[in-house]
């Protein structure tokens, strides 16, 4: 399992972006890196630029470890077609990231604590790993002694996003399925992505 080491505020500032969209981030009030010498940034070289695009796709689904995200690039090297798209719906059709489109976790974060601790079933079945990967025939769930826990409770009430055309989600029954693989066009990053930059780092 891949563990978050470091505050999910610092990652936007250290991107320089508000990588999640939301309104609270710190990066809104200051836009520079933290540190010392947060303030200064460096012109990129075409390494730099690809190592960036690269952290920034592997910080937006929750600090995917390296040795992770490496074989999501090698699998899609594999498969017929681009390769940049192919990498988006491996990262898109992770559990955790289905979760957090359904809107029943506030976070990518929260959404793999909850699969981490037990809360979601896919097809009637307890599944508790986070890159646990999606098909269109799965039917994804929290578990009927987890409805009424507070994170869920909570995401689902508010729901300050809107589920992708892609997610089929009823609110009311907090049951959902994936519909098609998504497009990199149809998912709704806050910030550009470029996974074409992605391959680039890889394939150097």
């Amino acid at each position: 399992m891949s563990k978050r080491t470091e505050p999910r505020n610092k990652i936007d500032r250290r991107l320089g972006c508000n990588l999640w969209g939301e309104p609270k981030s710190p990066f809104n009030r200051r836009e520079y890196g933290p540190g010392q010498h947060g303030s200064k940034r460096k012109k990129l070289s075409d390494y730099g630029v690809q190592l960036f695009a690269k952290q920034k796709l592997k910080g937006y689904y929750g600090n995917v470890s390296e040795k992770q995200f490496r074989k999501y690039y090698e699998k899609a090297l594999n498969k017929k077609g681009d390769t940049s798209e192919h990498l988006i719906a491996l990262l898109e059709t992770r559990l955790d990231a289905i979760i957090y489109r359904m809107n029943i976790a506030p976070t990518v974060f929260a959404a793999r604590q909850l699969i981490n601790h037990g809360h979601i079933e896919v097809n009637n079945r307890r599944v508790t790993i986070p890159s646990f990967s999606v098909t269109t025939k799965d039917i994804i769930c929290v578990r009927k002694k987890s409805l009424q826990h507070p994170v869920v409770l909570e995401t689902t009430d508010k729901a300050l996003k809107e589920v992708p055309d892609y997610i089929e989600f009823d609110k009311q029954k907090i049951v959902g399925r994936l519909i098609r693989i998504p497009k990199l066009s149809e998912v709704p990053y806050p910030v550009q992505m470029e996974p074409n930059l992605v391959i680039e780092y890889y394939s150097r």
